[in-house]
């Protein structure tokens, strides 16, 4: 068995991850090749092409983001080609998008900004909204001060006080 060229691939254990685990990171290092070699591993041994597509549209944001923008456009469409054309022609498509992906810039500040956010946002739970940011829709609110100095295009920071100055994007 040690010999055989059956490709060992269980959808649920550790070859499926290991695979999946190769490919992401064949992309985040800008290895089209090892990239595509191990697209072509995981469809011969039968995985499904919409889980592929689907971890190359988290890969276009989470690794690409907006040092090209155009890549979660690219992700989609072949998410969207998979999920109307299926095997064997959508292996094309994969490649044409896993080609793509590896090539393109590389910048995990979306990534690293939803992390942060989402963890000050869990640890420190709901800050007040600064006064000139919350909605006024009655005469009371108005009242009480809220939008009051709000300015469409400010330089002001918005974050509630306690935060003031954060920096997540960087």
């Amino acid at each position: 068995t040690l010999q055989s060229k059956f490709l060992r691939y269980d959808r649920q254990g550790e070859e499926h991850y290991n695979t999946i685990s190769a490919f992401i990171k064949s992309m985040r290092a800008s290895q089209p090749d090892a990239a595509v070699y191990y697209l072509a591993r995981m469809l011969e041994a039968g995985e499904d092409p919409v889980f592929i597509a689907r971890r190359m549209v988290i890969f276009a944001s989470e690794d690409i983001g907006n040092a090209q923008p155009t890549a979660l456009v690219v992700a989609n469409a072949v998410f969207e080609a998979v999920t109307k054309i299926g095997m064997p022609e959508c292996q094309i498509n994969l490649a044409h998008g896993v080609i793509y992906l590896s090539r393109a810039p590389k910048d995990r500040a979306a990534y690293n900004a939803i992390m942060a956010a989402a963890h000050d946002a869990k640890e420190l739970g709901n800050l007040p909204i600064p006064m000139n940011l919350r909605n006024a829709p009655t005469k009371l609110m108005k009242k009480l001060g809220y939008g009051e100095g709000y300015e469409k295009y400010s330089k002001d920071d918005y974050l509630p006080a306690k935060i003031k100055g954060k920096k997540y994007v960087k």
